[in-house]
C-alpha cells in the first residue's frame, strides 16, 4: 500500500474541490465570503491564495506582501481627500459640484446668516501641494511708501507757532528784493535744456521729476554731468512735449547697471539709478492703466473730467507708443498732485514741491538747505527744544524742526503769491550773502558788508572759523559724505536705501568751497 503523506492528501482534497481551486482573485474592497468550515489544510491553502492575489494586485512579491501584511489598507470610511505625506487635504467642492451619489457633507457650523452660501475658491491639486510644501511662488508685492513726511494737506505740524505772519513774509520779500532784484514766476515754462538739469522748471512733468531727482544731494555741476550722461547713452525725444529731453522709455528698458554707468559722475548713482528705474516702471504701468480706462470711457480716471477729448486721444496714443508721461498731473489739484508725486521711490517732500512749483506752476514753498537755514534764523519755525515742536496734547522728548515739517508749516503760513519769489530769494541770498552763507563767520573778509535782514535773523550753529582745529584731508571727505547722506535722508525718510557708496574721494575732491556750501 502506497504511503499517503499529508501533502498528497491536501492535493487530493484540492482536486475534489474545484470551486475553491479555480476561485478568482478577490477584490480588496469587497472580498468574497469565506465558507463557514473548511478543513485545516484547505483553510491554509485559501489563505495562501488570497495573499498571492493581493500581492499581485499591488505588484509586489508574496514575501513583500507577508512583510506588509500589518499595514492597514484604507477602506471606504477613510478620508479620500487626505493628501500623501501629511500635506493636508484637497479643497472641498461646492455643494453644486458634488456627486449626487456621494454621502452628505458633514454638519456645517452655524453662521450669522444661515441662508448665505459662500462658494470657496477651488484650487488645483498641484496648487494645494505647492502651498503645503512651501514651493509655490508668492506674487511679488510692490513696496508702497507710507510715510507722509510729517505733511498733512492744509495743516501745520506747529499749530501753536504764530510765525511767519503775512506781514513778516511781505517785509522779508521787500528787503531781499531790494538786494537781489524782484522775482516773478514765469508765465510760460521754458523749454528743456540739455546743459542744465535745474529743479523741475521744464514743461514735461516726468522730465521735471527725474531732473530734480538727479539734482538732489549734489551740486549743479555734478547733476549736469549725470543728465548729459543719460542724453549721450539713451538719446533724446525728437517731438512732442518732451522734445529735447531723454527718451525715458529706453531708460526704463535698460539694465540698472547701464543707467548707473550713465549717471555715475553725478554722485549717489547706485541709489538714484535704482530709484529712476522704479519711477519709470511705475509711470509706464500708470500710463497703460489710464489708456485702458480712457479707451473704455471710464469716469474713474483721475482728472479725466477736466480733460478735453483731443487730449485724451493724445494720452492714449502716447501710451500705445510707450512714450512715458505724467502730464495728466496738470489736471489734478495741488494737493492731489503732491500726493501722487511722493508715491514714487526716492521722491520726498522737497522734490515734489519743486515739481509742483516750477513745472505745474502751483503755489508751493519748496524747502532746500538754504531755505531751511534762513527759516530757522528768521524764527519762522520753533527753535530746537521748544514745546511747540510737539503736537497739542502730546508729551515726549523735545526735538528740533525738520525740513519737511518746515515745508508743511510754511506752506500754511506763507501767502500763495509770495511762495515762488521767497523760495528763489532765499536760495540766492543763502548762497551769496557774506553773513548768511553756510560757510562763513565774522572772520570772513566780506562780513563787514552786512546783511539786509541782519536785524531779523538770529544765526545759530557752528560757523566757519569757530572751530579751533578745522578738519582737513580725509575728515573733510567724511564730513561731506555725511552731509550728503543727511540731505538724501531728508528726501527719502520712508525709503530704506543703501547709502554706503556715496561716491569716490576723487569725485568729492572736485567740489569747490562754493559748491560745498549746499551740503553744510
Amino acid at each position: 500500500m502506497a504511503r499517503v503523506t499529508r501533502g498528497s492528501a491536501a492535493k487530493e482534497q484540492a482536486a475534489q474541490s474545484p470551486a475553491i481551486a479555480t476561485e478568482q482573485n478577490p477584490q480588496l474592497s469587497s472580498p468574497p465570503d469565506t465558507p463557514d468550515k473548511l478543513p485545516v489544510k484547505i483553510s491554509k491553502l485559501v489563505s495562501t491564495q488570497k495573499k498571492a492575489s493581493t500581492a499581485k494586485a499591488l505588484s509586489i512579491t508574496p514575501n513583500s506582501a507577508r512583510k506588509r501584511s500589518r499595514v492597514r489598507i484604507k477602506d471606504e470610511d477613510d478620508d479620500i481627500n487626505e493628501l500623501p505625506h501629511n500635506l493636508g487635504k484637497f479643497p472641498q467642492l461646492s455643494p453644486s459640484e458634488e456627486n449626487l451619489d456621494s454621502e452628505p457633507p458633514a454638519k456645517k457650523s452655524r453662521t450669522s446668516v444661515p441662508k448665505k452660501i459662500v462658494t470657496p475658491k477651488i484650487e488645483s491639486v498641484q496648487d494645494v501641494i505647492d502651498k503645503a510644501t512651501g514651493i509655490a511662488d508668492s506674487p511679488a508685492k510692490k513696496s508702497k511708501k507710507t510715510n507722509n513726511y510729517g505733511v498733512v494737506s492744509g495743516t501745520t505740524p506747529y499749530p501753536d507757532w504764530p510765525h511767519p505772519t503775512h506781514e513778516e513774509c511781505e517785509e522779508v520779500t521787500r528787503l531781499l528784493s531790494s538786494v537781489h532784484g524782484e522775482v516773478k514766476a514765469p508765465e510760460v515754462v521754458p523749454p528743456p535744456s540739455l546743459e542744465v538739469t535745474g529743479c523741475g522748471e521744464v514743461p514735461s512733468v516726468l522730465d521735471a521729476l527725474i531732473r530734480t531727482l538727479l539734482s538732489a544731494a549734489t551740486t549743479g555741476t555734478n547733476s549736469r554731468r549725470a543728465f548729459q550722461g543719460l542724453v549721450k547713452r539713451f538719446g533724446i525725444l525728437e517731438e512732442g512735449i518732451g522734445k529735447g529731453s531723454v527718451d525715458w522709455n529706453k531708460v526704463r528698458l535698460a539694465d540698472q547697471k547701464e543707467v548707473f554707468e550713465a549717471i555715475k559722475s553725478g554722485g549717489l548713482a547706485d541709489s538714484k539709478s535704482k530709484y529712476m528705474k522704479g519711477i519709470l516702471q511705475m509711470v509706464w504701468e500708470e500710463n497703460q492703466d489710464r489708456k485702458a480706462k480712457l479707451a473704455a470711457s471710464s469716469e474713474s480716471v483721475a482728472g479725466s473730467t477736466n480733460e478735453p477729448q483731443e487730449e485724451k486721444d493724445a494720452e492714449i496714443s502716447k501710451a500705445e507708443n510707450n512714450v512715458l508721461s505724467l502730464d495728466h498731473y496738470h489736471l489734478l489739484s495741488t494737493d492731489e498732485a503732491f500726493k501722487e508725486l511722493t508715491k514714487f521711490p526716492g521722491i520726498g517732500a522737497k522734490t515734489a514741491s519743486c515739481v509742483t512749483l516750477f513745472c505745474l506752476q502751483r503755489p508751493s514753498f519748496a524747502v532746500d538747505t538754504h531755505v531751511f537755514r534762513l527759516c530757522q534764523w528768521l524764527g519762522w519755525v520753533p527753535p530746537p527744544g521748544h514745546p511747540a515742536l510737539l503736537p497739542p496734547g502730546k508729551k515726549g522728548k523735545l526735538g528740533q524742526p525738520t525740513r519737511d515739517r518746515t515745508y508743511a508749516h510754511c506752506e500754511v503760513r506763507i501767502p500763495d503769491h509770495l511762495k515762488y519769489p521767497l523760495h528763489q530769494l532765499f536760495i540766492k541770498h543763502g548762497k551769496t550773502c557774506p553773513r548768511c552763507r553756510a560757510n562763513t563767520s565774522e572772520t570772513y573778509g566780506d562780513w563787514k558788508k552786512g546783511c539786509v535782514i541782519d536785524h531779523l535773523v538770529k544765526r545759530t550753529g557752528v560757523r566757519k572759523g569757530d572751530d579751533a582745529s578745522p578738519v582737513k584731508g580725509a575728515d573733510v571727505m567724511k564730513a561731506r559724505r555725511q552731509a550728503k547722506q543727511k540731505v538724501w535722508e531728508h528726501e527719502n525718510e520712508s525709503e530704506s536705501s543703501d547709502l554706503s557708496d556715496l561716491g569716490s574721494d576723487e569725485e568729492e575732491a572736485t567740489l569747490s568751497a562754493e559748491e560745498d556750501e549746499d551740503f553744510v
